[in-house]
């Protein structure tokens, strides 16, 4: 009973904390430094998006050269993208579009145009302020530009309050919210205890975990293109079945975007800060841009200018939000939100007992596939989006672990890491999701406060440069 009374409350507070770092810090301060360099690059993502597209894609291999230290553009890409496309994609905007409505959306959007010249900048200054050890390893992210911005003491603290964030936020907490959305819809679509699921993961995850970065590269760089394919082709299946809805689903994304309160009740007010804050929030959780983890995966990168590795690391942000989040939100809206949809009246009811988060995208695919096969699909996808996400974040937590406490401590790390993986897959905690926001977001404040300090190193790179 008291473990209970502690529980609600501890809830409570970080629900709290959370409910102001979303609503105001978060959407001002990913906004602002998007904006920002949006403006101090001569908006970058625009100018040069066909370039990055071309790097990207240009470069593409399933089977890339073996480096002597670091990785190819493509793995480190890959990498990247292996930690953005996960649960935010499904899971999380599921809970956005219930929570926000389909306007959330539009504010997804709003937060990944501008996110992209967030994260080129991010990028640049991992290329820029790496370091390559005698050993040949190559150790860079937010912890190494935020104490070349600030030398001394406030530095010190802002780099290690970032390390100790990532760690407990994609390390730990995050981790185990991957593992339980694998376990939860693996159960459902198979079948198959949950715990089951938690000691297959263990297994491979461990595999990966205790091999170089060599492995890792190896294993994103095919996981991770062949993956989003599957998830693009049945998810284009089910808008061409529903291709007659697709023109009321956009509507419906910029109606409810500035006039949330038809589908979702209460004052304009309320309805319209629910909406932007979950389409920050969850946003921010799918493609992470400005929030510091996926430097670590640029900044491994062998590229001849710091500049070719932030045109890439853009199109992360593209293919993550305006591709993979976005096809997943028309399957939802067109089959869910529609006239004939069960939430065509908005989540309300006793439809709330049946519909969660955890289980919308199945229903989505369900309504066109069919419950079994629906249910199986979106369990395959998202155990490879879940698991690649585990293997990137895991890295990043790593090097800040080495940072922090050196090299050794990685043994340590991996252990509780995967303690965290296996109990992820036992129970759905919200506790574990709200304190994975949590740290998510307060990994942001650090980060932000360091790229605008470093403003100029990233114009620096950026000037002289040709389409």
């Amino acid at each position: 009973m008291i473990f209970r009374g502690f529980y609600i409350m501890l809830l409570s507070l970080v629900q709290t904390i959370n409910s102001y770092l979303s609503d105001y810090v978060l959407v001002i301060l990913l906004l602002g430094v998007g904006l920002w360099y949006s403006i101090r690059t001569g908006f970058v993502q625009i100018r040069y998006f066909g370039y990055g597209m071309k790097k990207t894609f240009g470069e593409l291999s399933l089977s890339g050269k073996k480096h002597a230290a670091g990785m190819s553009s493509f793995q480190a890409l890959a990498t990247a993208i292996a930690a953005q496309v996960g649960t935010g994609n499904i899971v999380g905007a599921s809970g956005a579009i219930l929570t926000g409505g389909p306007g959330a959306i539009f504010w997804m959007w709003v937060i990944a145009f501008f996110g992209m010249a967030t994260i080129y900048a991010e990028a640049i200054l991992a290329q820029e302020t790496r370091v390559v050890r005698e050993d040949g390893s190559i150790h860079g992210g937010p912890v190494y530009y935020i104490t070349t911005a600030f030398r001394g003491p406030f530095g010190q603290f802002l780099a290690r309050f970032f390390a100790v964030a990532i760690i407990l936020a994609l390390g730990f907490f995050g981790c185990m919210v991957q593992s339980n959305s694998i376990g939860s819809t693996i159960s459902t679509a198979f079948g198959i205890p949950s715990w089951i699921v938690g000691i297959a993961l263990v297994i491979f995850c461990g595999a990966i975990f205790l091999g170089d970065i060599k492995r890792l590269a190896s294993v994103t760089e095919k996981v991770v293109p062949v993956m989003a394919l599957v998830f693009l082709i049945g998810g284009l299946a089910v808008l061409v079945l529903r291709i007659q809805y697709l023109p009321a689903t956009f509507a419906m994304i910029f109606r409810y975007a500035f006039q949330p309160q038809a589908i979702l009740g209460g004052g304009l007010g309320y309805a319209l800060k629910t909406a932007i804050s979950q389409g920050a929030k969850r946003g921010l959780f799918s493609n992470e841009a400005g929030m510091g983890s996926t430097p670590h995966a640029h900044a491994q990168a062998n590229v001849a200018h710091p500049h070719d590795q932030g045109v890439v690391a853009m199109i992360g942000v593209f293919i993550d939000t305006f591709v993979v989040l976005t096809l997943n939100s028309l399957v939802i809206i067109s089959t869910m939100y529609t006239p004939d949809g069960v939430l065509a009246n908005g989540y309300m009811g006793a439809v709330v007992d049946t519909i969660g988060k955890a289980n919308l995208a199945q229903n989505a695919f369900g309504t066109v596939f069919g419950a079994g096969f629906g249910n199986m699909f979106v369990a395959i996808c998202l155990f490879f989006f879940a698991f690649s996400t585990i293997l990137g974040w895991n890295l990043f937590g790593k090097i800040n672990m080495q940072y922090l406490f050196g090299d050794k401590s990685y043994k340590i790390y991996t252990v509780i890491a995967l303690v965290f993986i296996f109990l992820g897959t036992l129970a759905s905690n919200d506790l574990v999701w709200e304190l994975s926001d949590m740290f998510n977001q307060l990994m942001v404040i650090p980060n932000v406060i360091a790229l605008f300090a470093l403003t100029k190193m990233v114009q620096g790179c950026t000037k002289g440069l040709k389409k």
